[in-house]
């Protein structure tokens, strides 16, 4: 029996994959869990449209991804945080803290994902963070400040 996987299924097919399956595996399986479904020829056309949608949108979030990469390319972004007099902070400085800011000051949407930050930040001073996506790199300046 053909089908169309609507959900990954480990060693067998991942989602939106068209395969031929046993019968009995597919009957009593994998369609009542509706991990697929019968592979007709109307529902492939759809699985068509609906991968050519993905394709489509996954192009337009990669394109305002790099229009974010260059808008916050050389920015400024500072943070303040409670500090003992040594300059070490009783916080770490994660890389959602760093998002969370970046949006407030720049309104730049960059995913905590691409932000290449090896440790948490547990210093007051100045820094140069790395970003990363699809291969096309920058960075911006991170301060921080005592509180």
């Amino acid at each position: 029996m053909k089908v169309i996987f609507l959900q990954d299924v480990p060693k067998v097919g991942k989602r939106h994959d068209v395969k031929e399956i046993n019968d009995g595996y597919a009957m009593n399986f994998l369609l009542p869990r509706k991990l697929a479904m019968p592979a007709t020829s109307t529902a492939i056309a759809e699985l068509d449209k609906r991968k050519k949608n993905i394709e489509i949108e996954r192009e337009v979030q990669e394109d305002l991804l790099l229009k974010n990469l260059e808008e916050i390319k050389g920015k400024v972004i500072k943070i303040k945080g409670k500090a003992n007099e040594k300059g070490s902070l009783f916080k770490a400085i994660h890389k959602k803290e760093i998002v969370e800011e970046m949006q407030k000051q720049h309104h730049a949407d960059i995913a905590e994902e691409f932000i290449v930050l090896e440790k948490p930040i547990k210093e007051v001073g100045e820094f140069e963070i790395p970003i990363e996506i699809k291969h096309k790199k920058s960075s911006f300046k991170l301060v921080v400040e005592k509180i």
